[in-house]
């Protein structure tokens, strides 16, 4: 199978490359619309700001591209932290704090009901959300086969989706942060991405990407049901010496799990001269 890599210069691709390596398969970059129209599996990864996601994707013509890949999710994708919330209708993210009403949000790919929107500062921890994380799985899925809920994944993000009933039945997990309950991940069909980064989430990342892709290339990547929920489980975030993890190569040019970089995502009102992420 043919993996097609959407790099917009998002700045975790070598990553998520390795990864994709690391899971057997070869990867090919998309440099047009008529590339994302005739891929078999695409993975869409992305860090930073909404706006300048959605910037690029409409200037390369790639917007248009993936609603019509999307449309029927019946075509393997995987989107990562920006890869997911752009799928979603809109971001307030260009509000700001001040949640200026004369500034407009931005609209998304639209494949998703659903607003992104920023944590409030006085019902979580600290903004940014960055560390590692549980989930709560809402429907199982040959994607997380091998994962347990215990099995903590990396976030870095300052805004979130909301779950709303009408992105009910799009809901992979879901958690939670300080007292507010979020979209972790999502799934319908043959369409999945995770608000967390699981190219820096160790194994337990590794195997998400080894699943999704074996699934693909099989044929059952849609095959999955819903899970009962109980409205009382919680996640939080655990304490690690290690920030975050990496697929690199090693000396002997073997893919190897690493310590990683943790991404920038602090918050320009907050800490001068940096930019706020996703």
């Amino acid at each position: 199978m043919k993996v097609s890599l959407l790099d917009y210069g998002a700045g975790n691709v070598r990553s998520v490359r390795n990864a994709i390596l690391a899971a057997g398969y070869t990867v090919d970059d998309i440099s047009s619309p008529e590339e994302i129209l005739n891929s078999e599996c695409i993975i869409f990864p992305g860090v930073g700001s909404y706006g300048s996601a959605m910037t690029v994707l409409k200037e390369r013509g790639y917007d248009e591209a993936l609603r019509t890949y999307l449309k029927d999710c019946d075509r393997p994708f995987l989107g990562i932290c920006l890869g997911m919330q752009t799928l979603f209708e809109s971001s307030e993210e260009f509000l700001g704090h001040d949640g200026d009403a004369t500034k407009k949000t931005i609209e998304g790919l639209g494949v998703i009901p659903g607003k992104v929107i920023r944590f409030d500062d006085d019902a979580v921890p600290a903004v940014p959300h960055i560390g590692w994380n549980g989930r709560i799985p809402h429907q199982s899925s040959p994607v997380l086969s091998t994962s347990e809920e215990k099995d903590e994944v990396y976030f870095v993000h300052s805004y979130y989706v909301p779950i709303i009933e009408e992105n009910n039945d799009w809901i992979l997990t879901s958690t939670t942060y300080g007292n507010q309950r979020y979209v972790s991940s999502v799934q319908k069909g043959c369409v999945v991405a995770t608000q967390f980064h699981p190219e820096k989430s160790g194994t337990t990342g590794l195997n998400i990407f080894k699943n999704f892709l074996q699934a693909a290339e099989k044929g059952t990547l849609s095959n999955t049901s819903s899970l009962p929920i109980d409205p009382s489980s919680q996640t939080s975030l655990v304490k690690r010496v290690v920030v975050a993890l990496d697929v690199r190569s090693n000396d002997q040019g073997d893919l190897v799990v690493t310590k990683g970089d943790q991404y920038d995502v602090r918050e320009n009102e907050r800490r001068e001269g940096l930019s706020s992420g996703a």
